[in-house]
């Protein structure tokens, strides 16, 4: 064993010294490649796919189906935010079949079938009461939850307490809600009412005035604007109303506008407005001309007179009387004699106007400003084309907002002004990347192509390696045959039988045979000598 290690030592050592510095730098670089790609490979065919188990947990849920997991000795990771989970792909299905037969997901709460799994006699009255309105507020949250856009919902529920001589209860119950909704969820005044429906019917004693909805941006679901739609603007809280009324509808427009060029979930809208209030009931009494130009009315009626005179010798004599105008007769020759004549011509024209009577009242608002801002996320095929989607966005807004402004209040705005009431941003949502689909993990060509490199690599080395021990080989094998010539073995079979062989061959015999004899025989033989 150890001349096999030491021929291996020698050779390998007789090939690194044979090779030349070109040689052995190929070889040392085909080692880190070789070694490098067995890195790569390993990486990628070991690396374990993560998917999201569960989305929108609590974060107490959350550590309770980690210690489950744990113990389990399964592979997890919890994303950013504490509220998902993500578990191998090929276990997945597995292991929501395995915590569903555990009771998870169970988002914190005691559900009616609490009652059925652990009823019995030591439970008190007040404990059953506490249970009993927890497993409420955990159903009405279920119901909620089953609503479009609804994610998660929280409930707390007050009830009327319950006497001997009152058995109806004091006083009415109270419900306060508030919805985890998705990124960009807007409802409509008839999502509303229904929401507010489910709630009143599921709780004995309450009543819609008692109810309070809210989002986790803490924007409250009123259900007066939702029933009423509007309000009298004649006071303030009526004008804040409308105010909301108006931006929330326009807003849902917007919003379903865009939502259908880049996806619902991947805008946010938000519209700010300045409406004036001010009425103003007047009347006029105006007085035009007819023709604005020649600034004069219609004649509605017209005299005229035209007079003329022409005679021989004849005297024309006389004095105008006072105060008569004689703007109108011409050639007037007082107290002359000889040859006379006279035109006199006279023109009355009764002129009238329009006389325009206006009773008005103006509309109860103006819009004189309304201001955009969006936010979109843009999905990858449509990156590349941002610039055109955020120029489209803005030209509808820009249509939206000079057909919604009031003329006279807001004026007719240039694009300029346009420019500065509208802002739109493109970046990506964070809640949408909580639910997003586990990306899948693809190798690149360019680890095919390195990879194909090595192993060309790898088998040139593997060739000549071989082709050098076969060389080393066929010389060993060679010089041993050289050897084996040189050296002549007697064939034992060809001895000749001779008179000292036979000697011999009896002194062996009797050495086996009897070996006293044939010590005794020995000790005569040197005693001889």
């Amino acid at each position: 064993m150890n001349e096999r290690l030491t021929k291996i030592k020698t050779d390998s050592t007789n090939f690194w010294s044979s090779r030349t510095k070109k040689q052995k730098g190929a070889i040392f670089g085909a080692l880190i490649a070789i070694i490098a790609f067995a890195s790569v490979l390993t990486y990628f065919s070991t690396r374990t796919e993560m998917v999201p188990m569960y989305t929108g947990l609590s974060q107490a849920e959350v550590g309770k189906i980690q210690e489950v997991l744990a113990a389990d000795g399964v592979t997890y990771e919890i994303t950013p935010g504490g509220t998902n989970i993500l578990v191998p792909a090929k276990q997945a299905d597995a292991l929501k079949v395995s915590l569903a037969t555990q009771g998870f997901p169970q988002s914190g709460g005691i559900s009616t079938s609490f009652f059925a799994e652990n009823a019995g006699f030591g439970m008190t009255e007040n404990e059953f009461d506490v249970l009993k309105l927890a497993a409420l507020e955990t159903e009405v949250a279920d119901l909620l939850k089953q609503v479009d856009g609804v994610n998660g919902a929280t409930v707390k529920i007050t009830l009327p307490k319950q006497g001997v001589f009152l058995p109806n209860g004091q006083g009415e119950s109270t419900a306060a809600v508030i919805l985890t909704t998705a990124p960009g969820q807007q409802f409509t005044d008839e999502n509303i009412r229904a929401l507010y429906g489910l709630v009143e019917k599921s709780v004995p004693n309450l009543t819609p005035e008692n109810i309070r909805i809210a989002n986790q941006y803490a924007e409250r679901y009123d259900l007066d604007a939702a029933v009423s739609g509007n309000g009298s603007v004649a006071t303030p809280d009526g004008q804040m109303q409308f105010k909301k009324a108006f931006e929330r509808d326009l807003q849902r427009e917007v919003q379903s506008l865009l939502g259908t060029l880049v996806g619902p979930n991947n805008v946010l809208v938000s519209i700010t407005s300045d409406i004036d209030f001010k009425q103003e009931n007047r009347q006029e009494n105006l007085v035009e001309p007819v023709d604005e130009e020649t600034m004069s009315g219609i004649a509605i009626s017209a005299q005229r007179i035209t007079e003329t005179y022409t005679g021989t010798g004849a005297t024309a004599t006389g004095t105008p009387e006072a105060g008569q105008v004689t703007d109108n007769f011409t050639d007037y020759v007082e107290g002359a004699v000889g040859n006379g004549d006279y035109e006199r011509t006279e023109e009355k024209i009764n002129n009238d106007v329009n006389r325009i009577h206006r009773a008005i009242q103006e509309a109860p608002y103006k819009i004189r400003d309304i201001g955009a801002v969006v936010a979109v996320d843009l999905p990858e095929d449509m990156v590349a084309s941002s610039e055109e989607i955020i120029s489209n966005i803005t030209e509808m807004l820009n249509r939206v907002i000079r057909t919604s402004i009031d003329k006279e209040a807001g004026g007719d705005l240039s694009d300029e002004e346009l420019a500065n009431k509208i802002f739109v941003t493109v970046q990506p949502f964070l809640g949408n990347n909580a639910v997003a689909e586990p990306e899948t993990s693809v190798i690149p060509w360019w680890v095919w192509v390195i990879g194909g490199v090595l192993l060309v690599a790898i088998a040139l080395l593997v060739f000549f390696i071989l082709r050098s021990r076969k060389r080393q080989e066929e010389e060993e094998l060679s010089a041993i045959e050289e050897q084996q010539e040189r050296i002549i073995v007697e064939d034992i079979a060809d001895e000749k039988e001779t008179e000292a062989t036979v000697r011999r061959k009896q002194l062996e015999k009797m050495a086996k045979e009897k070996p006293d004899d044939f010590a005794k025989l020995l000790r005569s033989w040197i005693a001889e000598d």
